[in-house]
This record gives structure tokens, C-alpha cells and sequence, in this order.
């Protein structure tokens, strides 16, 4: 498979408008949709961490949240198709199958992929959208050309600057780098608390305080400059009038259009 893998240049229509609604029929799935949204959450203080401390470089910061993307998806990939999902989904892509497990299979290979791809390219913004409904939860993996949102947060990393600047000037610009990696790490703080509420643990809470909950955020990179946004977001309570019985790729529906217009620029085209 490595040389399929090496081939691999993306298909970006296996994700385009689509989201993946996975159901939720009892209170034990509940709680390991709940853990693993704690892991995301957990994920956003790591790096707040990481960031705050001068001793680390930004890019440390960055990669470890690249592979903590890239090992959930991996861990989404191998609940759905197994070991052999990097089969199934070239399987999908070269249009030997084209059922649901397939379709499954490449839609999250899709987003590992693309998640590997930005440790080196820049200017490809991640903005994933994860709904909880009563029901059934959906994840729907988005990627947009460009770094930014219309509230994203921005801190620079000197380690990727390209310029050559004269000492006088190199210090103040580390500061001040270091100052955004503080505020930016301020921010991820507040974003992990903003996780833990929309997604709150199904054994403390009643089922009208967790059945709907919601974030959209978005992460990207342009040069030495890096961004970040994490925001709750409402679910919509008729997106579905019949429930699933097993994880099922479904429209991306009316709250991520709705980010799209809101935070992306009038021109985006998300993939």
C-alpha cells in the first residue's frame, strides 16, 4: 500500500459538503462520544501549554496538534473499517466499490491525508464542524484556501520567518512573538472550556442540558503566521426528521453553511 499511498494526491469531492452523522443510541455511546471530545479539549489545553512555555518552539506546538488530528482520524478510521481502512478507502478512490463503508472509509482517509499535507503547505485552513444532536452526533471535515477567519486569533512564529532582520529589530520581534504565542495560548484555554460545555459528560448531566451542543473552529497557517478559532454553534433541531442505525455520510447541513458565510471570506471555496 505504500506505493498507492505515494500516488495519492487527494480527491477533494469525497468531502465536499458532506459530514459524517455517527448515531447515538444509548447512554454508552454517549460517554465515548463524550471521550473523545474530552480528548479534543484536552488536545487545545496541550498546546495552550506548549505555546506559554519559551522554552518550546511554535513549531513543536504545531506538529504535536497535526498528530493528534492525524491519530484521531486514524483511531475514526480503524473503528469504521478496521486495520485494512487504507485499502478500502484507494479501494473507494479507484472506484473499485462504492458502498457506505467505502464512502466512510475515504471521506476520513480524505482528511488524514489532507492533515498530513499541512505540516509543509501553507495558505489551507482546517475547519472542522461537530454536532451533537439527541439522537446522533455528525463530524463534517472542511478545508478552505487560505489562514484565517473573521475571528481567528493571530501569533507568529520567528522560527518559520524567512526575513534576515537586523539585531535591533530581531529582538523586538521575538518579544513580540513570544506576547502572541501568550495570548494565543489564552485563547486555546478558553477554547478547551469551550469544548468541555457544549460536550458535557452524560453521567453528571441531564439529557435536556446535553442533547444538542456544537463548535466550529478552524486552524491555519500563512509563512510565520499562524491562527486560530474555536467558537460554540448552535445545532439545528430539524436538520433530522429520522434516525441512523449506523454511522452514514449525510449533507453538511444549514449550521456549517451558516459558518461558512459568517467566518469564511466571501470567495471561499471550502473543499
Amino acid at each position: 500500500m505504500d506505493g498507492e499511498r505515494d500516488r495519492f494526491n487527494g480527491d477533494t469531492k469525497v468531502l465536499h459538503q458532506r459530514a459524517v452523522r455517527t448515531p447515538l443510541p444509548d447512554r454508552a455511546a454517549e460517554r465515548v462520544f463524550h471521550e473523545n471530545m474530552m480528548i479534543v479539549a484536552d488536545a487545545q489545553e496541550r498546546k495552550a501549554e506548549l505555546l506559554a512555555d519559551s522554552e518550546v518552539p511554535l513549531p513543536v506546538a504545531y506538529e504535536q496538534e497535526l498528530d493528534a488530528i492525524a491519530e484521531s482520524f486514524k483511531q475514526r478510521l480503524r473503528r469504521i473499517a478496521g486495520d485494512g481502512y487504507e485499502e478500502i478507502a484507494m479501494a473507494y478512490f479507484r472506484g473499485e466499490r462504492d458502498d457506505r463503508l467505502g464512502e466512510l472509509a475515504a471521506y476520513y482517509f480524505e482528511g488524514l491525508w489532507r492533515i498530513q499535507q499541512r505540516a509543509t503547505i501553507t495558505d489551507m485552513m482546517f475547519s472542522p464542524v461537530i454536532l451533537r444532536y439527541p439522537d446522533s452526533f455528525t463530524v463534517n471535515i472542511r478545508f478552505t484556501p487560505g489562514y484565517t477567519t473573521t475571528e481567528s486569533i493571530y501569533y507568529e512564529s520567528p522560527e518559520h520567518c524567512t526575513e534576515e532582520l537586523a539585531d535591533e529589530y530581531a529582538t523586538t520581534y521575538y518579544e513580540e512573538s513570544r506576547y502572541s504565542q501568550q495570548q494565543a495560548a489564552a485563547y486555546l484555554r478558553e477554547a478547551a472550556q469551550t469544548i468541555r460545555e457544549q460536550f458535557p459528560d452524560p453521567d453528571d448531566t441531564s439529557f435536556d442540558e446535553r442533547k444538542y451542543g456544537g463548535i466550529v473552529s478552524a486552524g491555519g497557517r500563512r509563512g510565520s503566521v499562524f491562527t486560530s478559532m474555536l467558537e460554540p454553534l448552535e445545532p439545528d433541531p430539524n436538520r433530522f426528521s429520522e434516525p441512523v442505525d449506523e454511522p452514514t455520510l449525510v449533507e453538511a447541513g444549514p449550521e456549517a453553511k451558516r459558518t461558512e458565510r459568517e467566518l469564511l471570506r466571501n470567495d471561499a471555496i471550502v473543499l
